[in-house]
């Protein structure tokens, strides 16, 4: 299955941008008649036809359209610090589109040791990581935000906040509820100071563990993950 992506789809014929005709003409070789997949990044999964196979504006026409493809009946979104090996926090991304989910906002903590993110490369990496796990939804990046503002802005029905504090805390698996929207907060290397875990619980977090293994960021990001996507499954 060959698929592209062409955001605000209104018309039947579409043209591909500079990235995707190249790839389309010069890397798959593909020609006039040959169909392809392509998606909107808002749900909409579409079969379509080259008709001008340029390698810079390359054109289709749509022939088949499926609405809402893939939707699901709940809404994840997780708020994590980015690690200081940007690859790790790219390879975050990638895989959590992989699974499943709906929105990410980078976090700025007291212990961050990444204080700014690419915000253009990271979208990319959501792009390609949505067109290889042949998702028809992009999940929306949000530019980095301060912990304590970025509380007062959440209103999901489930929250959650997964540190490694010490005290007795359930583990997530156990919490979930199917259906509704969830956030789950996750912290820098250095984990939420204890002062950022008081100001979440106050503000309707419930504190959780993603298990007994003390998990890198991007790690506890991923399981945290898998696990809402596999209680609501």
């Amino acid at each position: 299955m060959q698929l592209f992506y062409v955001p605000h789809i209104t018309k039947n014929e579409i043209v591909l941008d500079e990235t995707e005709s190249k790839h389309a003409i010069r890397v798959l070789r593909l020609n006039a008649g040959d169909k392809v997949q392509v998606v909107d990044g808002t749900g909409g999964f579409y079969t379509a036809e080259i008709t001008d196979p340029h390698p810079k504006k390359c054109r289709l026409v749509l022939i088949e359209s499926i609405r809402e493809y893939g939707k699901r009946d709940f809404r994840l979104h997780i708020a994590i610090a980015p690690t200081k090996n940007n690859d790790r926090f790219e390879w975050f991304l990638e895989k959590a589109t992989e699974i499943g989910i709906d929105e990410i906002t980078p976090l700025l903590c007291e212990r961050s040791e990444r204080k700014t993110i690419k915000q253009e490369r990271l979208e990319k990496v959501l792009i390609s990581a949505m067109k290889q796990s042949v998702k028809a939804y992009l999940p929306k990046l949000n530019p980095m935000t301060p912990f304590g503002e970025f509380l007062e802005e959440s209103n999901a029905s489930q929250k959650f906040i997964a540190h490694c504090n010490e005290g007795e805390k359930p583990h997530l698996k156990n919490e979930i509820r199917a259906g509704g929207s969830v956030l789950v907060l996750t912290g820098p290397e250095g984990d939420f100071s204890p002062e950022e875990v008081e100001k979440a619980q106050k503000s309707g977090f419930k504190s959780i563990s993603l298990g007994n293994s003390r998990l890198r960021t991007e790690t506890a990001g991923v399981v945290a993950c898998h696990i809402v996507n596999l209680d609501n499954e």
